[in-house]
């Protein structure tokens, strides 16, 4: 009888002298497979689509840097708003937290573009240009020969040509499209931080997708050692059920089993249950991270449901149920109940909704126009003989893709204040900003002291409109009543 595995103590992609195995990972075939190359085909056409998809005039998404201007399935977002992304960032946060606590790695292996490009792009290369996995670890154990040359070059310039297309598609996003074929047929020396970028982004991507691989999961991802923190027994995961399988043998074995069982003179039908487990190693073979399932939740494991689909197929030709490698909780494959509703998804929950309202409250917030005042450098206010003036900046920021145009007024003035500059539509072009100065005056009879008002601009479309308080500063009213009464007994002439 066929002993479990042993456990390991260090990942299955380095060896006992600390070198790394580099993995063939054989091909599978069944339900869950084909629902992850339909959403992983799905996920490719989105992110390769976006940067020729207009919304508004722009692309789907468009992050134009150089103009700190963020175009966002037809939102124009400015410098000022990118306050917005902190709670997008934190809802994106608790969504993955809650996700995978009910769920597991089911981001890893479902929708990280790391595991989507390499096994739907990368793999299926190889796989069409080396063969199976049997006839690419032939080759790579063969020595140096015409053909196997070939096929390094092919291979290779393909993985070069995709990782250069991913690349520049990434830069697509920042400058867009027009611009980055503009630059393709411009001399490198003209966008040298560009071609920099591009250069080391497509050798960053055809090292990670040529070579390094199952590393990036293992090695660099944090993602994989925080699942201990965010999952518990009750979470869903892919796991070996051990009641099932256990003890596992092979055809051969069980043959010898029950021939030594008959020849003792027992009745077959008392010859103990052996497990479906036939240890075949298909779920070895098929893992992209080389694991065995059948050693429990490991952290190499990214939930890519290859091991159930070859465990099925197995199960299916011995005519046995198939689920022996499935999705379930660690709970349920001890026999023990799965709850849903515990205290970890609750709270993981209860952080999502609220991040989700303050999110929902912050987008509301959000207004296609910003209006900044600021006041004009040198004294914070003039007296002259008739006037107290305060000079302010006023900087119109239109975030719409259309020219827009604005009224300027003030709300809560006291009688008197007279305003110079922006007294008439002011036209600000689209995606742009105009600064003018605005020039307050209070009579001296009128002023008595600093007070408070706002600045109102609103369009003429009076689809919103923007306030922004202000304090209008002046000297103190009984030195300037002291400096009148003293220029009137001196009846000296005002300056």
């Amino acid at each position: 009888m066929a002993a479990p595995l042993p456990t390991r103590d260090s990942v299955t992609t380095i060896r006992d002298d600390g070198s790394r195995p580099f993995l063939y990972p054989s091909d599978t075939h069944g339900r869950f497979t084909l629902a992850r190359q339909a959403s992983a085909g799905l996920l490719i056409v989105f992110y390769l689509s976006l940067p020729w998809i207009h919304v508004g005039g722009y692309p789907a998404v468009f992050l134009d840097i150089a103009e700190r201007r963020f175009h966002l399935f037809g939102l124009t977002l400015a410098a000022q708003d990118m306050w917005l992304l902190f709670f997008v960032i934190t809802g994106l946060g608790f969504s993955l937290f809650f996700i995978t606590a009910l769920l597991g790695r089911v981001w890893c292996g479902w929708a990280c573009p790391h595991t989507v490009f390499l096994d739907q792009v990368y793999r299926r290369l190889e796989r069409w240009i080396d063969g199976d996995a049997v006839q690419r670890r032939a080759l790579a154990e063969a020595p140096l020969s015409a053909l196997k040359g070939l096929k390094r070059i092919v291979k290779h310039g393909l993985f070069f040509l995709v990782s250069a297309t991913i690349a520049h598609l990434f830069l697509a996003y920042f400058v867009s499209l027009p611009e980055v074929w503009a630059m393709m047929r411009a001399a490198p020396v003209e966008n040298w931080s560009a071609f920099a970028f591009m250069a080391v982004f497509t050798g960053v991507l055809y090292f990670n997708f040529a070579w390094f691989r199952e590393q990036l999961c293992i090695v660099i991802c944090p993602y994989g050692r925080l699942q201990s923190a965010l999952i518990d027994d009750h979470s869903l995961v892919i796991g070996y059920d051990a009641r099932r399988g256990e003890p596992r043998l092979t055809a051969a074995e069980d043959k010898k089993r029950l021939a030594a069982h008959l020849a003792s003179g027992q009745p077959a039908a008392t010859l103990p249950r052996a497990g479906d487990c036939v240890a075949c190693h298909r779920c070895v073979h098929v893992c992209p991270t080389g694991i065995d399932i059948r050693q429990g939740l490991q952290m190499e494991c990214v939930g890519c449901t290859a091991c159930i689909d070859a465990c099925d197929d197995v199960m299916t030709r011995l005519h046995r149920p198939r689920g022996l490698v499935r999705y379930d909780s660690q709970n349920a494959f001890a026999g023990r109940a799965t709850r849903w509703l515990r205290p970890r998804t609750a709270l993981y929950g209860v952080l999502l909704l609220v991040g989700a309202s303050v999110a929902t409250w912050a987008l509301s917030t959000f207004r296609p126009a910003n209006l900044g005042i600021t006041r004009i450098g040198g004294a914070p206010y003039i007296v002259s003989d008739d006037y107290i003036r305060n000079q302010f900046f006023v900087r119109l920021v239109n975030k719409q893709n259309q020219p827009v145009q604005f009224v300027l007024s003030l709300e809560g003035a006291p009688a008197g204040l007279r305003q110079s500059g922006l007294q008439g539509p002011v036209v600000v072009p689209a995606l742009g900003e105009v600064v003018q100065p605005l020039v307050l005056q209070q009579p001296r009879p009128d002023y008595h002291g600093p007070f408070a008002l706002s600045v109102r601009i609103q369009d003429l479309a009076n689809r919103f409109h923007l306030n922004r308080p202000i304090e209008f500063l002046g000297p103190d009213v009984k030195l300037l009543r002291e400096e009148e009464e003293d220029r009137r007994e001196h009846r000296e002439p005002r300056h």
